[in-house]
């Protein structure tokens, strides 16, 4: 008897979780639930970028950029700064999870003249300019507007390159993290320094 009731009790509950699974995917909220969910375990602090690791390679400017006011733009314009790169899209929720830091870092480091470059690989770049409005961000957003060279393939989204002022791919982020730490800006900042002390 209590066997039955295990897997009948089993039943409702797989039964209630498909349920809104099917509620979450089939209206659209999955990607700011899972989001908000992921944010929770980003602000824990548990999933940082490494900061202390060899340089991942050269980095690579041969390619364009479309700006939030449709201008092109060469990233070769962005050499010799400290780059924080950033893939991302609307539609995915680790991308969505790690915005209000990224959003943070970016207002805490404008001033040290630390280039950010968030890329967004929507189709529709209008949607993810209205998602960064209605959502209050202030970082600038580009679209590619050329081929992606080797260097910054990446399998998955978000994926973060932190670019030294020498052209090394100091950092190479795939999934999302926690960047608005102590530890994080004061690598940026050293980065920075080692710039100005050539």
């Amino acid at each position: 008897m209590k066997k039955k009731k295990s897997v009948k009790r089993e039943i409702i509950e797989w039964a209630v979780f498909l349920g809104i699974m099917g509620f979450l995917f089939g209206t659209g909220l999955h990607t700011p639930v899972f989001g908000f969910i992921q944010s929770l375990i980003l602000k824990t602090g548990i999933i940082q970028p490494a900061v202390d690791e060899a340089p991942v390679g050269k980095a690579d400017y041969t390619f364009t950029l479309i700006d939030q006011d449709g201008n092109r733009r060469s990233f070769s314009d962005f050499e010799n700064k400290v780059v924080f790169m950033n893939f991302w899209a609307t539609w995915c929720p680790p991308c969505i999870a790690e915005m209000p830091d990224i959003n943070d870092l970016y207002q805490s480091m404008e001033k040290d003249g630390i280039a950010f470059v968030l890329i967004s690989l929507d189709d529709d770049f209008e949607k993810a300019k209205i998602f960064v409005k209605k959502k209050g961000f202030d970082f600038p957003i580009y679209q590619l507007a050329s081929p992606l060279p080797k260097v910054y393939e990446s399998t998955a989204i978000p994926t973060t390159y932190i670019l030294s002022p020498e052209g090394e791919v100091v950092v190479s982020k795939s999934g999302m993290a926690k960047y608005n730490t102590r530890k994080f800006k004061s690598f940026l900042r050293a980065l920075q320094k080692s710039a100005f002390a050539e």
